[in-house]
């Protein structure tokens, strides 16, 4: 990441982007609203598929962006990347999901931010 284009940092990969993503997912109580979105949203699609619902599709998509936009805009305080980054938002909702579920996100923290890994600050290269 070199340039920022009106005040969001410009990415060209995923490895670039997965920092900040993590960054602007700090709070714990943000994350769990993630995780129950994220969990949510794909329960409710294979449901779904599989009573052949399909008219309700577009739930899915409250299911999963309605607690994770309630932690940005309430709790972390800060723009969703999904506005500007949607397909590696949803890839970050799924490897943020999956780390925490298998125990690995706390070392990633540590490994991005250091000890003071759930705390608010900008990562390591980004200031």
């Amino acid at each position: 990441m070199t340039t920022q284009v009106n005040g969001v940092p410009v990415f060209q990969s995923f490895q670039e982007f997965w920092p900040y993503y993590l960054g602007e997912h700090r709070l714990i109580t943000c994350r769990v609203l993630h995780y129950i979105g994220t969990i949510a949203s794909a329960s409710l699609l294979v449901y779904l598929l599989v009573i052949q619902q399909f008219h309700l599709l577009p739930l899915v998509l409250i299911a999963g962006y309605g607690p994770a936009w309630i932690g940005h805009f309430f709790i972390e305080k800060n723009r969703p990347a999904t506005f500007t980054y949607p397909k590696w938002s949803f890839m970050g909702d799924y490897k943020m999901c999956y780390m925490a579920l298998t125990g690995q996100l706390r070392g990633e923290l540590s490994r991005l931010f250091g000890s003071e890994g759930t705390h608010k600050h900008v990562p390591k290269g980004y200031n």
